[in-house]
């Protein structure tokens, strides 16, 4: 279940902090909508890296579809053969 507090509570950072598990983010609403998240930084950090990799995987798709695909034999030449 979401762990949902009103802004408000913010005065008491310490207690809405102790509330911040990994994979648990906090949601902060003000006038009763959702406003802002807290979340643990090893989740930020995980959330970055995926926004990252699905940019790289976006861009390498159109490249593809703009180039052409590589097919695996290039690929592996590319490569220096694999064994």
């Amino acid at each position: 279940m979401p762990n949902i507090k009103p802004v408000s509570d913010l005065r008491n950072y310490n207690e809405v902090l102790r509330d911040i598990a990994v994979g648990e983010p906090v949601f902060l609403t003000k006038n009763g909508r959702g406003r802002y998240a807290i979340l643990d930084m090893e989740d930020y950090e995980r959330m970055q890296a995926t926004i990252r990799l699905m940019s790289a995987l976006s861009k390498g798709e159109q490249s593809a579809k703009e180039s052409g695909w590589t097919e695996l034999d290039e690929v592996e030449k590319l490569l220096g053969g694999i064994p």
